[in-house]
């Protein structure tokens, strides 16, 4: 019967997958209603997760409406263009670092068009700055304080005995340096391999011929008035979550009794965040439910209810199965929870669906703290399948032709990168880790 269970679990992903978009939590749905036909208890919703996230995404919303978005763009735009050179490296700096911030990759959608745009100029092929920086949006989110991923793994390794700062201070110089180290061995591989100017690309020359590509160069944007302003609340909110979430933490205990639970501060400060802007910048709020962001954040939230609750009717109706399994070999090879977690992530299509659903089940059939939280980059292969709408929107805004998804599916230029940086991450994660922990 576990086989049937599985089968229904994989149909439902890969029909999401096909679907695209929002239809991926639809399908989540649809495979927890089977499920339950079969006779299984549907597992906890993970109505946590998802309510961070859709508090996260109400801050950025609102501070998009205000310019903050644009004034933060117009700045990477002004760094690009003064260092296109070192294209391949600032491209994920900057998609890094405003994950980072915002605790949603979904803020890469607005860099891609600039970076595309520098590349051109520079005869460079854009596919490469593209899929490292795309690459970096997704793993930054482990490293992300206030991404639903972070919050959730932190309290349920505060039970262990690791709290919210030492997941930190684990995951930000360990994902970081990774990124760093995956642009340049991708520089080196292009260095070797020869031929990687744009204006050598044979479909770069095709398109080119037919006039298809335009070269647009800068674009000046009109910065709000209180642009910088709400960026500037946004970033104390940000140091609020931080703040609140360090002195509840159990090792710090500056707080012995915390009046709220950090999911609740993160909602509770992300959401007076996103009330401030609108106060203090002047934001119309009407604009906040059509701002780009907001949609994507509300779709990314009903992907991960969908299957994340999926995900967990499974795992918990099963554990003893799987503690029986696996226990023995995790326990001994504890690296190998990132491999599990690789196609997990893949499959799940979200971090924080994957660690809400896989985490808690490897600590408690054995895996050491110290090991899952080394592993914990690797719940960022969304890259696996070229589905995810990041990935499909620099294909897209590559109008060169350079980003392509080959006819083999897995043949794209986003999965060796991947790969290669979450590697790095785990590996540095084990350095770091025995440092920190």
């Amino acid at each position: 019967m576990i086989a049937v269970q599985f089968a229904v679990v994989l149909l439902a992903i890969f029909l999401g997958a096909r679907l695209g978009g929002i239809a991926i939590g639809f399908a989540g749905g649809l495979g927890v209603l089977v499920l339950a036909l079969l006779g299984l208890k549907p597992g906890e919703m993970p109505l946590d997760v998802v309510s961070i996230i859709m508090s996260v995404i109400a801050a950025i919303a609102a501070m998009q409406v205000a310019g903050g978005m644009d004034y933060l763009v117009d700045l990477a735009d002004r760094i690009l263009r003064k260092n296109p050179k070192y294209l391949t490296f600032l491209a994920p700096v900057i998609t890094y670092l405003m994950t980072l911030m915002a605790g949603t990759g979904h803020t890469a959608f607005s860099t891609m068009p600039v970076i595309t745009e520098v590349a051109k100029e520079n005869n460079i092929r854009p596919s490469r700055p593209l899929s490292v920086a795309v690459v970096a949006s997704q793993i930054a989110i482990t490293a992300s304080p206030i991404s639903a991923a972070v919050v959730f793994f932190s309290s349920t390794l505060e039970k262990k005995g690791i709290d919210y700062l030492s997941l930190l201070a684990v995951a930000i110089p360990s994902t970081f340096l990774a990124c760093m180290a995956t642009a340049a061995i991708m520089m080196a591989f292009d260095k070797i391999r020869g031929n990687t100017e744009l204006s050598t690309h044979p479909e770069y020359q095709k398109r080119l011929a037919a006039g298809t590509v335009v070269v647009k160069g800068r674009q000046e944007r009109v910065i709000e008035p209180k642009a910088k302003m709400s960026v500037l609340i946004f970033l104390i909110g940000l140091l609020a979550v931080m703040g609140y979430a360090t002195a509840i933490s159990k090792n710090v205990h500056l707080i012995s009794d915390p009046v709220m639970t950090r999911d609740q501060a993160i909602i509770a400060f992300m959401l007076s965040t996103a009330a401030l802007i609108v106060l203090v910048c002047k934001a119309p709020t009407e604009k906040v439910l059509s701002a780009s962001t907001f949609k994507s954040g509300m779709s990314a939230s009903i992907c991960v209810l969908g299957v994340a609750w999926m995900g967990t009717t499974f795992v918990s109706a099963h554990e003893k199965e799987i503690m029986s399994f696996s226990g023995d070999l995790l326990k001994n090879q504890p690296w190998l929870l990132a491999v599990v977690l690789v196609f997990a992530s893949a499959l799940l299509y979200s971090q924080a669906a994957t660690t809400k659903a896989l985490m808690p089940t490897a600590l408690a059939i054995g895996v050491a703290p110290f090991a899952a939280v080394a592993a914990f980059p690797a719940v960022s292969a969304l890259f696996i399948l070229p589905t995810y709408p990041t990935l499909l929107a620099a294909v897209q805004m590559d109008d060169t032709g350079t980003t392509q998804i080959g006819k083999a599916v897995f043949n794209h230029p986003f999965i060796v990168p991947g790969l290669i940086n979450i590697a790095i991450a785990v590996g540095l994660g084990f350095v770091f880790g025995s440092l920190i922990l």
